[in-house]
């Protein structure tokens, strides 16, 4: 038996959000009761794109571009997944009919959703047997080397779907300014999967963070991934556990952050993919971007406490985890 599980996961702001997962960076799905991370059984995954062109951007230049996106989260030497370009159809996004289809649609009521992604999977195991980008072109596009001002950047969106396409949720570690009129700009991200995309003529978005990186290999863990190490433990704000705080492990030797969000009831979080050696911990708020990017809109999650750091150093330890880690918030 098959169902489909359709999530509005998108590069600009997102107006759905997804189901809260086990880990950080990953989705979760409900299968006989239990949470599975939902991921590709097989590899290489499979994809074919449209051969027809839109936004200003041609059918071969949509091609090249999705295959250098694919190619980038291929090229992580710490994660497993694979995919294999099977070629151009005259399918469109969002069918099911057992093609994970790339391509253009015209979806001019989707007024900020500049791309979105969505999932066929097996009810009964939780895997993916099919995934479907489309790329709106209410917004004009690009693929020129270093950006056109006045598009947006087709690769680096390509790239972002393609980490939903292959199992990641959003990341909060990025910063926005509001604009007048509403809606928010993007000033700096650590996370392609950052959920807001960065302003046209952007290609900053086309090379994977720490985060990214250590997401993608937590979900198809190989190669030294298991020398690294991860950082657990608990959030409280008045003696009680916390939901939904965002959490960042800081390497300041290699200048890199990796994220992750307490998950449950008990105000636990891990964050896997580590490098061996010391990290700052750092816990936030997630006031930076809308709430329905990360959590599921009937979750209720507190905002209300100041950016608190854990009062001491922690050490990663190689192939395996830092022991509990409690650090407490307080209102603002």
């Amino acid at each position: 038996m098959r169902r489909l599980l359709s999530l509005v996961v998108v590069a600009a702001i997102v107006l759905g959000g997804a189901r809260p997962a086990l880990a950080y960076l990953k989705f979760g799905v409900s299968v006989g009761g239990r949470q599975v991370t939902l991921k590709w059984a097989q590899t290489p995954v499979r994809y074919f794109v449209t051969n027809q062109g839109g936004g200003g951007v041609s059918a071969t230049d949509l091609q090249d571009a999705v295959a250098r996106a694919f190619a980038t989260w291929q090229a992580v030497p710490t994660a497993a997944i694979t995919y294999q370009f099977g070629g151009a159809t005259s399918a469109t996004p969002g069918r099911d009919d057992g093609l994970s289809t790339l391509g253009f649609q015209s979806r001019p009521e989707l007024d900020r959703v500049l791309a979105a992604t969505s999932f066929l999977i097996d009810a009964s195991t939780g895997a993916l047997i099919e995934s479907d980008i489309f790329f709106n072109t209410a917004f004009p596009w690009s693929v020129a080397a270093a950006g056109d001002p006045n598009r947006y950047d087709l690769e680096s969106v390509a790239l972002h779907e393609i980490g939903h396409f292959s199992g990641l949720a959003h990341s909060a570690l990025g910063e926005t300014e509001l604009r007048e009129g509403g809606g928010r700009r993007v000033v700096s991200a650590e996370a392609v999967m950052f959920p807001i995309a960065f302003a046209m003529g952007s290609i900053a978005a086309r090379t994977l963070k720490a985060d990214d990186i250590a997401g993608i290999s937590d979900v198809y863990p190989d190669g030294d991934f298991r020398q690294l190490g991860s950082i657990s433990g608990q959030v409280t704000k008045d003696g009680q556990p916390l939901f939904g705080a965002h959490v960042v492990a800081f390497d300041a030797a290699r200048g890199s952050m990796v994220g992750g969000f307490t998950l449950n009831a008990q105000g636990q979080f891990s964050i896997a993919g580590l490098s061996p050696g010391p990290h700052t911990v750092r816990v936030e708020p997630l006031d930076d971007a809308d709430l329905d990017s990360f959590f599921d809109v009937t979750r209720t999650v507190d905002v209300d406490f100041r950016i608190a750091f854990f009062d001491r150093v922690v050490v990663v330890p190689r192939g395996g985890d830092s022991g509990q880690v409690t650090v407490a918030v307080v209102h603002k």
